[in-house]
């Protein structure tokens, strides 16, 4: 057998926790994997360490005064790196001919430009950015179409979905026998706490994930079950399933990912430790196997697999992007950025936790139906980043 074609990657968001992970996995395997170009928004020391570590030929920091001090390190350390800013340059780096494979992981609405132009110029996508497909999911899968990019899903959900669907998934779930999917949640922090205590949650509880290590955005998002809703609508723009194909269960071990039931009444779930370089190594060498790094898997230590149906009441932020979803239009980035202002609020500490659902859903009221591409209407990128513009000045006005 020939040995595997050695792939250049594009890292974008390369200092988070997805970052730090697949940085793991690629250097258990130097001869499969180089790393052409990180991309971070302004962590020098910890870029400059990733620098030191896989010899990148581009390092991109998005601020320009963290790139001159990572620039100044980097030059004093004799390293053959350069250092450029902007997110302009992270959008070139992922569009470069020189590399073939990107893996987009900046979180939130950040990322979507630079994951977009990846998409625009053919390349193998690891889609971390779950944001990209919530606010563009048709435009972003047209790119992919007419550049013939491939897209594969990174998180945990959606590569066990990948991995449990058929081969023909994209001619249609339903012509291939798929009845419904199956997404997985923990339940978060808050899965047994009384709901009349949540107003007085504060940001270190919600960012203390039972099982998961994550960034401080998506752990409160994971406590709110934002999260599992904006995966939603990212499982319906990647695996062409309705609304009502799609159904969470909250499974508080994490050990299934997720599951997909066919119309023979068979579920395939994938299962394993909650470990992100898991599905990271399978995007990467996709459809090859390769080792992660993970611990064994050991069955004998689970003493039960439970599952629950989702309380609405406590988890409102779900309803509300089963909604957006529903709607159409511009709806789901009015839906993402406004969620994206309201945690940030509460993790600097002007907002209470529960208020994050009540400016969600004001400026879902207010906007989602009141600009170009609104609801049910058509749109493209300068329409969604139109909306994406006007909810956050609006959940600004509502937090206010």
């Amino acid at each position: 057998m020939s040995a595997p074609a050695m792939r250049t990657l594009t890292l974008l968001g390369s200092t988070g926790s997805i970052g730090v992970s697949t940085l793991d996995v690629v250097a258990r395997h130097p001869d499969r994997f180089k790393v052409f170009a990180l991309v971070a928004k302004s962590q020098v020391e910890k870029l400059f360490e990733q620098c030191v570590a896989h010899q990148p030929r581009y390092a991109v920091l998005v601020d320009p005064a963290a790139a001159a001090q990572l620039r100044t390190r980097v030059r004093a350390a004799g390293l053959a790196v350069e250092v450029l800013e902007g997110e302009q340059a992270a959008v070139d780096v992922a569009s470069s001919p020189e590399t073939d494979t990107v893996v987009a992981a900046i979180v939130g609405a950040a990322g979507l430009r630079s994951a977009l132009g990846a998409a625009q110029n053919g390349k193998r996508i690891l889609l971390a950015n779950k944001e990209a497909l919530v606010m563009t999911g048709p435009i972003f899968l047209d790119a992919v179409l007419k550049s013939g990019a491939v897209l594969l899903p990174l998180d945990s959900e959606h590569n066990a979905i990948f991995q449990s669907l058929p081969a023909g998934f994209e001619r249609g779930l339903q012509g291939e026998g798929v009845r419904r999917i199956l997404l997985t949640a923990s339940g978060g922090p808050f899965r047994a706490r009384d709901p009349a205590t949540l107003h007085s949650v504060t940001p270190e509880e919600a960012v203390a994930h039972p099982n998961w290590v994550m960034g401080r955005k998506i752990s409160v998002d994971s406590a709110t079950m934002m999260n599992k809703g904006l995966e939603v609508i990212e499982a319906h723009w990647l695996f062409g399933a309705r609304p009502d194909q799609i159904e969470v269960v909250i499974h508080p071990q994490s050990v299934i990912h997720s599951m997909v039931e066919y119309a023979d009444g068979s579920v395939l779930a994938q299962l394993g430790n909650p470990d992100m370089r898991t599905p990271i190594a399978q995007a990467l060498a996709y459809p090859d196997r390769i080792e992660a790094g993970v611990a064994a898997f050991d069955i004998f230590k689970l003493k039960q697999f439970t599952f629950e149906e989702p309380d609405l009441a406590r988890f409102p932020c779900l309803k509300l992007a089963y909604d957006a979803l529903l709607a159409g239009g511009n709806a789901a980035a009015v839906l993402n950025a406004a969620n994206e202002v309201a945690v940030q609020a509460f993790l600097d500490r002007r907002l209470g936790f529960t208020g994050i659902e009540r400016v969600v859903s004001n400026t879902l009221d207010a906007v989602a139906g009141s600009c170009a591409g609104g609801v049910g209407g058509n749109y493209g990128l300068e329409e969604v980043l139109e909306a994406d513009a006007r909810a956050r000045a609006r959940a600004e006005m509502e937090i206010a």
